[in-house]
């Protein structure tokens, strides 16, 4: 593990009690705690982003596959029904 270093932090007591619960079931110290308490904020952040970034890909592109569908499927109604027919096969 690279350098440890200290820090001081201030929390309510209320929330204090809740981690020494924690700690005291897990046998971990509080310092350990806080450690993978960081850790796992960290990787979950990073997961709301990449979420975030996905969906707004999808919208953006949602835009333009309905653009291209609506080109496509706009001048044979026969092809659009046959294309709802494949996907309802596919369900």
């Amino acid at each position: 593990m690279s350098e440890l270093k200290k820090v001081i932090i201030s929390i309510p007591d209320n929330l204090l009690k809740e981690v020494d619960q924690l700690i005291s079931l897990e046998k971990i110290n509080r310092s350990q705690f806080t450690r993978e308490a960081i850790k796992f904020y960290i990787k979950e952040k990073r997961k709301l982003e990449i979420r975030d970034q996905l969906k707004r890909g999808y919208q953006e592109m949602s835009e333009m596959n309905l653009e291209f569908a609506n080109t496509h499927f706009e001048t044979d109604e026969n092809q659009l029904s046959k294309y709802e027919k494949r996907l309802k096969e596919l369900d």
